[in-house]
């Protein structure tokens, strides 16, 4: 006999996943709408970091290390790195207030909307089996599609986060050179 599930009776799971997906997207919110770019960086952690928590639920255990190792860690260090080398304002500033917030919002409005909408339609019917999903996230079918698919575009990716961290590197000397000439 199978267990049916309606949308009235969902499992642990799925209310796990929800709330989760929730605080997702509360702090992919303050990172967008926060005027201290510090602060930004901060709820950009609590967002990867509770992108690798669905990636838990969802049996995909390696891809949620990955997550957590190389955005929450590498990723984050390297903006906050950047924040510093380049001198950027990091209190509130208001240069990054927005001047047209009405529009930015109707437009990400019906942006969210033709996602959820589309989300909702595709997945109608579908439930998470968290023993299920385990053999598409284990780390022989990651490393087969890393390795075969993906190391390209993977390597293209260092080179280019080498190249901006390069980038901030001499953008900060070239102005600590001409404040030093004045």
């Amino acid at each position: 006999m199978t267990a049916t599930h309606s949308y009235l009776s969902p499992a642990g799971v799925e209310i796990a996943f929800v709330l989760i997906g929730l605080v997702v997207l509360g702090s992919a919110l303050l990172v967008v709408t926060v005027q201290n770019l510090v602060h930004a960086a901060l709820w950009l952690v609590v967002c990867l970091g509770a992108i690798a928590g669905e990636y838990l639920l969802l049996g995909a255990e390696l891809v949620a290390w990955v997550q957590v190792l190389i955005y929450v860690g590498a990723i984050v260090v390297l903006l906050l790195f950047g924040l510093v080398l380049t001198r950027a304002p990091i209190g509130p500033t208001d240069e990054l207030d927005v001047k047209h917030r009405l529009p930015g919002l109707i437009v990400a409005l019906a942006a969210a909307g033709v996602l959820v909408t589309v989300l909702v339609d595709a997945y109608r019917n579908t439930w998470i089996e968290p023993r299920a999903a385990v053999a598409q996230g284990t780390a022989a079918a990651n490393g087969t599609a890393l390795f075969k698919y993906w190391v390209l575009p993977f390597e293209t990716l260092s080179v280019l986060l080498l190249a901006a961290l390069v980038g901030a590197i001499v953008i900060s000397r070239r102005s600590t050179e001409s404040e030093a000439d004045d």
